[in-house]
């Protein structure tokens, strides 16, 4: 087995800002995707939403500036932007059912070939299950973006021909952001976009369950000097 250092979940969630185009509003949720908000482009005008009630959401709070009445998804301390909103959750849901939403950034425990979605429910008997707002986003915005290392800790495969697991969404997937790589779900089945430096296709097909198409020549996604993930 090829030996792989891949992304952290703030590489994966710092690539992702980077693919989120100016002018979009964009809900993100709890876990991974909210790591999203400290990572946007400065150059970027772009809008977040969280479930529990905010529009206009800022970067993690830090220091003097922590008020814990303001929240993510993640029950985390956030900054707020001039002129951002607080809302009750059913003005909130509203947003997020109606279509309001450019994207939506969702962790994930499994997705399939077609797009189906699996983030609320594993089969471990100690498991809770919490949909909380996934349902709601998952159809009601735009374009889902899936944030996940691409294995379990066992080792065993996320990215799969079926999902195992009680569905969040059917064919609602619009793009997955892993460690190894960057998948789009398409009409014709999953199609590599890029792969992180040093993971071949080989490799990437070996670790996924669902079939790859590589269409053209993946882009690779390196590190500079900071850090920081880019395309090269």
């Amino acid at each position: 087995m090829q030996d792989i250092i891949g992304l952290t979940r703030p590489q994966i969630a710092q690539l992702l800002a980077s693919d989120i185009p100016d002018g979009s509003i964009v809900n993100l949720g709890i876990g991974m995707p909210t790591l999203v908000g400290d990572y946007l482009p400065s150059d970027k005008d772009i809008l977040l939403h969280s479930e529990n009630g905010i529009l206009g959401m800022g970067p993690a709070a830090t220091g003097e500036d922590v008020d814990l009445d303001l929240i993510n998804a993640s029950r985390q301390p956030i900054t707020l932007l001039g002129g951002a909103s607080i809302t009750e959750h059913t003005v909130s849901f509203a947003m997020m059912r109606g279509g309001h939403l450019d994207y939506a950034v969702l962790g994930a425990f499994q997705v399939s070939e077609a797009g189906d979605l699996a983030n609320w429910k594993t089969d471990a008997a100690d498991a809770i299950p919490a949909v909380g707002g996934a349902m709601d986003l998952a159809v009601g915005a735009k374009q889902v973006l899936v944030t996940m290392e691409h294995r379990g800790r066992d080792g065993t495969p996320k990215v799969l021909r079926q999902c195992t697991y009680p569905l969040t969404g059917k064919g609602v997937v619009t793009r997955i952001y892993t460690d190894l790589a960057v998948i789009d779900v398409t009409p014709h089945g999953l199609s590599v976009y890029a792969m992180t430096a040093g993971v071949s296709a080989g490799f990437l097909r070996s670790v996924t369950d669902a079939p790859l198409h590589f269409l053209a020549a993946p882009r690779v996604i390196v590190l500079d000097p900071a850090g920081a993930p880019r395309y090269a």
